[in-house]
């Protein structure tokens, strides 16, 4: 059984458990996936499995692609992700669906999204920094970040800004994984998971879900 899914963002809500106990959740409307594609070690070198999400029309997609999606009898997928594995279990094959059913007995899930875009922003936004005094003798600077360094730091790679260097520049948008959220709900009927609270993205954006291996997180006791 494979423990990973594709899906998209819908937003956040709030559930009450049995105790009366308010916890927010983000509802992800999660499959139904196609495996498109299962690599081993004797065919690819490794072991992974290929999932698609989310049909799209033939003349929004290549040639190539409505191609790859033929050969697991399936349509081209608008989101496709894969999932390295150690060994790929027995029972996935090329063109098997991939459900919510899946996680009904997960308790953690992580699940990888994109940020949501800041554009260019300082760097008391995009790191934190506290700012220049706000006192005597600073004039128009209180947001600046202040001395960026001299030639003499990691001497032997020149003058220039090191690499690494936190400054201002784009913000957001980039791939983020929010580990260990305790999964509410599962809802067959409706293909949606509820974890508790806030992923990575906007609402609408594509998420990839999979079980947690690393979760050592106690679940939220009543009151």
């Amino acid at each position: 059984m494979l423990l990973a899914i594709l899906g998209k963002k819908v937003g956040m809500t709030q559930v009450y458990d049995k105790a009366g106990v308010v916890h927010p959740v983000t509802v992800l409307q999660a499959g139904p996936c196609s495996v498109l594609q299962v690599k081993t070690q004797q065919t690819d070198g490794y072991h992974a499995v290929q999932i698609g999400f989310e049909d799209v029309k033939a003349q929004r997609a290549t040639q190539p692609q409505i191609g790859h999606a033929a050969k697991a009898n399936s349509k081209p997928k608008r989101f496709i992700r894969e999932l390295r594995l150690a060994e790929v279990p027995g029972d996935v094959t090329p063109g098997q669906s991939v459900t919510v059913e899946n996680f009904k007995d997960v308790k953690y899930v992580d699940v990888t999204g994109t940020s949501k875009g800041k554009g260019f922003a300082g760097v008391m936004k995009r790191h934190n920094f506290a700012g220049q005094c706000s006192s005597h003798g600073t004039e128009r600077k209180h947001r600046s970040p202040g001395s960026i360094s001299a030639h003499a730091t990691n001497r032997g790679w020149g003058g220039d800004i090191k690499r690494g260097k936190r400054m201002a520049g784009h913000m957001g948008a980039v791939r983020v994984t929010s580990r260990n959220h305790q999964l509410v709900k599962v809802d067959p009927e409706n293909h949606l998971l509820l974890v508790q609270g806030a992923v990575p993205g906007a609402n609408g954006g594509y998420v990839f879900i999979r079980a947690s291996k690393t979760a050592r997180v106690a679940p939220r006791k009543p009151g």
